[in-house]
Formats: C-alpha cells, structure tokens, sequence
C-alpha cells in the first residue's frame, strides 16, 4: 500500500515538471521558395515571457509583422497557454541563408530558438504563400500614375492621373497618404475630383477595378530631365481568407500596406530657336489674339477702353501679354490685367485680357499701330505670329493741336515744334515783399504752460493705467482665453481667411498646426509620422485626449482632398484647432 501511494506522488511530480517545462521554438512555413514567394517565421512560446529580441533577417526584407497573438485554453481540466509572434520575410536574393536565434526572458531565464537553413531558389511561375494577408494584398492592389506625355516641350501641358487599382476579390477599406508629390520645376495645380467613381478596367492584362485619386496638370518650367515625386498612400486592404461563415462566404482579414506610385521621369525638350519670333514672350499652345476699342468716335477728355486679348489653349498664365504703343496726343494708363481660365486634363483654357485706359488731348484721328503676338504650336511644332486690325481713332470736338499739320497725328517718336511764348517764365517771382515779424515770448504762452502742467496731469493717468494693469494680471482665467486667442490668430488666421474654401482652408490649416509644433517643440514636423508627433506630445505631458484631439485635426486635413466638408465641418475644426493649441501650450512642459 505503501508503495502503491509513492508511485502516485512520483507521477504527480513529473507530470507538473513535464508541464512546468518551458517551450520556446522557431517555425518556418517552409525551407525552401523562390525569390519571388513569402516566407512566414513564427516564434512560439509555451509561457508568457519579456524582452523579446527577434533576429536581425539577414538577406530578408520584413513585408508584415510583427504579428504578436496569445492563447488560452482549457481542456479535461487542463490549462495550456501560447504565445506567438510572427513575421512575413521576402528573400533579397538567391542562395542558402540561416534564420538566426531569437530570445526571450521568461522567469528570469534567457531562452534562445534554434537557428533554421532556410534555401532561396530561382523565382517560380506562380509563388504561393499560404495565408499571408500581407502578401495576397501586395498582389492584388497597386498604385499608378499615369504620365499623358514623357517628352513634352518647355511650358507645354502634361498631366498625371493616379489610379488605384483593387483585384475583384479584394477590397479597400481606407487610405491615407503618407508622401505627398511637391512637382520641382514644374508649375501645377490639382483637379478637383468630386466623389470617387468605382470603374472597371485591366491592370497588366488582368481585369481590375480602380479609382482615379487624383488628377494634376503641369506645365515644365525647365529643360532637361525632371522627376515626378512618387505619391504614397498606407492602405488597409480587406483580404480573404480560407474559413467561411456559416452561409458559405468567406471570411475576410484586414492587412495594412504602404504603396507608391513611383517616380516618373520627364525628359522637357527645348522650343525651337529656329524660326522664332522677336517679340516671342513664352507662350506655348493654341491661341487667338485680338485687340478692340470701346468706342473709335468720342470728345477730347473722354475716355476709352482699349483691350488686348489672348483666348485659347495653352499655358495663359506663365506668359506676358504684348504692348501698345499709341501716339502722343492719347494719354493712356497702367493696364488692368484680367484671367478667365479654367484647367482640367487638357491644360489651361480661356482668356487673358490687359485693358487700358485711353483719354484723346485734342482733336483730329489718331491711328493705333498694329499689336504682334506669336507663341509656339507644340501639334504642329512651328511657331504662328498674329496681327491685330488696325485702328482710327477719330476725336470729334476739343481744342486743335498746333503742331499738327494734318488730321493724323504724329507718331509717338516724331518730333513736334516748340512754340515760344513772352508768359513762359510768368511763373518766376522778380519782386520782394519783405514782412516783419515780432517773436512771441515763451513765459506765459501755451508752450510754457503745457510743458509745466503736462508732467502733474501724467501722474495720475499712470496710477489708474498701474492699477488696470495689476487687475488684469489677476485674471488669470481671462489671460487664458485672451492668450488663445493670441496664439489662435497668429498661427490660424490664414485658415480663418479661407474659411468656405475647403481644400484652401485644410491646407492652410495643417500647415499652421505644423508651424505651431515647430515654434513650440523646436522640431521640424515634415520629418514625422502621426506616431512620433503623438510619442513627442506625450513625452511632453500632453494629456492623451489633447493629443488625439491634435491627431484628428490632421487626419480630417488629408481626408478633406478626397470627402466633402460643409462650412460648419470647417467652422468646427476651426475652433477645435485654437482649443487644442491653446491647451498644448498649457499643458507641454
């Protein structure tokens, strides 16, 4: 009996020593893949440890991870716990590499994995990589920007689609971007696109769906070979999976993503310098020219409009329009210039206009020269000179000019006859008139009394302005709200201008929660991601609602481009955004 109950106790010991015994291993998906598949590295545990240090993956690239999931479970009384992190490795290259120990401090013990030969072949017709979410999304959706034209000429419109394009079996739930193009030497500017369209199309000879995200026309400001900055977005992409619901369906899994579109290079091609014009001023595209009059019959002193107008297609805003010269009997002002252009994928469109003002001294007709203008045809790549009609001026009434020998008048550069006259010089004084002038004394004058009396009187003027001062200084609450407001105006009244003007207004006003981070933290935030402002904030004893409050500002400024906002949504943020900077200021330390 006495030995039957020593075997019992004996057993019981080793199955909690069996159970105590701690389990910590490395598991690979596979040992050998092409350089084109994934890899799937799970480092498991069997008890809840610290301090985990993962290999550095030499000759691998981490697509995904770490993925860290834990289990508990309970079987015929039993308790047994797992732990796992998991990693998504891509092969940098061919040949035979060794996934290096992990370790783990589990208990005040250190714990190591045992080092796994993992062999890298040549790519494979069709990679396969289990359930890896991350790569299943790096293979079903891509970023492109579509370039309308790869060698335009200098000033010539070009422009750029970027296209989103989803497999039908994958969907995205949301995107942001994380880099943004700035388009060096080129000037540009972005289409708005109201509301995203769902199309169907064919990605690489495979049928997609895909929206376009943005459209933006640019004009090269300079030669040679320019780059197009690649736009990147971080994309949460719904994925799916091999289980299914109970009606069948599949079961979808969220995997994150960064993609780019890439750079595009643009190789800008000088215009022509045979052929081209003398008074040629830059303007590229398809244009008409003319130059009208408001009126070719008045009286002297009345006035005219004399207009000189571009209209077409083409770059209007990056060139100069041509002078008048008229002759010197019509005075004529400073030009009021006037644009009337619309851009969309086909480049900037509508008119130019510079306006004078005319005013006719005497009578008789005055002939306006004929205008030039010529611009550079990139369709036909020759460039095209237009003359405008010419026109008579015709002053009905007024005085006659003597110099005028004829009823046309002179030409600007023609030289008149200078009439003498006995009164010319009337002007000039020739006699003196002397008065006298008894100096006022100073006692007793109002000089005297209000040097006298004005430093008595600031006296109390300064007593009262004291004791305001002071008061102020008290309130603290109302030098809360009025410092602000302070720091209110200073950093968002460029947003408080636009205000009504969506995308002018978020762009205003990511800019001035960025410049108040610079002013206050001493950081250059175009360098940071939303987690490092949200650690920095946080390690400056911002409180966490403050700083999601923060976060959210510049989140709703990137999803403004791309959703519609009424003006109260930006009356909103507005006031959220002086509330949230007046409270960080209080609160970093």
């Amino acid at each position: 009996m006495r030995l039957k109950e020593n075997i019992f106790i004996l057993f019981i010991l080793l199955s909690s020593f069996t159970y105590a015994q701690v389990k910590f291993e490395a598991k690979v998906s596979k040992k050998k893949l092409g350089v084109n598949e994934r890899l799937r590295v799970d480092f498991e545990m069997n008890q809840d440890g610290d301090n985990f240090n993962p290999p550095s993956f030499q000759n691998f690239t981490i697509v995904g991870g770490p993925n860290q999931s834990v289990s508990h479970s309970w079987v015929n009384g039993k308790r047994s716990f797992s732990k796992t992190y998991s990693y998504f490795l891509a092969p940098k290259r061919q040949g035979t590499f060794t996934i290096q120990q992990a370790t783990i401090e589990i208990k005040g013990e250190i714990y190591k994995t045992t080092p796994i030969a993992i062999v890298v072949t040549k790519a494979v017709d069709k990679p396969t990589d289990g359930n890896n979410a991350d790569y299943i999304a790096s293979e079903n959706i891509h970023l492109v920007a579509e370039v309308s034209k790869t060698k335009p000429y200098l000033n010539e419109a070009i422009t750029v689609v970027y296209k989103l394009y989803v497999s039908p079996n994958t969907g995205v739930s949301n995107w942001r971007e994380v880099d943004s193009p700035k388009y060096s030497d080129f000037w540009s500017q972005n289409i708005d696109i109201k509301g995203l369209k769902i199309q169907n199309g064919q990605y690489k000879g495979e049928d997609y769906r895909y929206v376009v995200l943005r459209k933006t026309v640019l004009y090269p400001q300079k030669t040679g070979k320019l780059e197009i900055e690649p736009l990147s977005l971080n994309v949460t992409v719904e994925v799916p999976t091999n289980r299914r619901d109970i009606f069948g369906g599949r079961l979808m899994t969220q995997a994150h993503r960064t993609i780019s579109a890439g750079s595009r290079t643009i190789h800008v091609k000088p215009l022509p310098e045979a052929g081209k014009p003398a008074d040629f001023t830059g303007a590229v595209g398809d244009f008409d020219f003319a130059v009208t009059t408001s009126k070719e019959q008045l009286k002297a002193s009345e006035s005219l409009q004399l207009k000189i107008e571009v209209s077409g297609n083409g770059n209007l805003k990056l060139f100069e329009l041509p002078k008048v010269s008229v002759p010197s009997s019509l005075e004529i002002y400073e030009p009021e210039h006037t644009e009337n252009i619309r851009t969309n994928l086909n480049g900037m469109q509508g008119q130019i206009a510079d306006t004078y003002t005319v005013v006719p001294q005497y009578k008789g007709k005055y002939p306006i020269p004929d205008v030039s203008f010529s611009y550079f045809d990139p369709k036909t790549e020759t460039y095209k000179s237009l003359n405008s009609n010419s026109i008579v001026i015709d002053v009905l009434e007024g005085p006659t000019n003597a110099s005028s020998n004829d009823n046309i008048a002179a030409a600007p550069n023609s030289k008149q006859k200078v009439i003498m006259s006995n009164d010319q010089f009337a002007f000039v004084k020739t006699e003196t008139r002397f008065t006298s002038v008894k100096p006022e004394p100073f006692f007793k004058s109002v000089g005297f009394w209000t040097s006298l009396l004005a430093p008595l009187l600031a006296i109390p003027l300064a007593m009262v302005f004291r004791r305001e001062k002071e008061k102020r200084d008290a309130d603290v609450f109302g030098n809360k709200i009025r410092k602000a407001d302070k720091l209110a105006k200073k950093y968002l009244g460029e947003a408080k201008k636009t205000l009504g003007q969506k995308e002018a207004f978020y762009v205003a006003l990511e800019k001035a929660l960025h410049n108040y981070l610079k002013a206050k933290l001493h950081i250059e935030t175009s360098d940071f991601s939303k987690d490092k402002i949200k650690a920095l904030l946080l390690s400056k004893q911002v409180d966490h609602a403050v700083v999601g409050e923060f976060l959210d500002l510049l989140e709703n400024c990137e999803l403004a481009r791309y959703t519609p906002f009424s003006n109260v949504a930006m009356q909103q943020d507005y006031d959220k955004a002086a509330k949230t900077i007046s409270l960080i200021d209080k609160q970093a330390k």
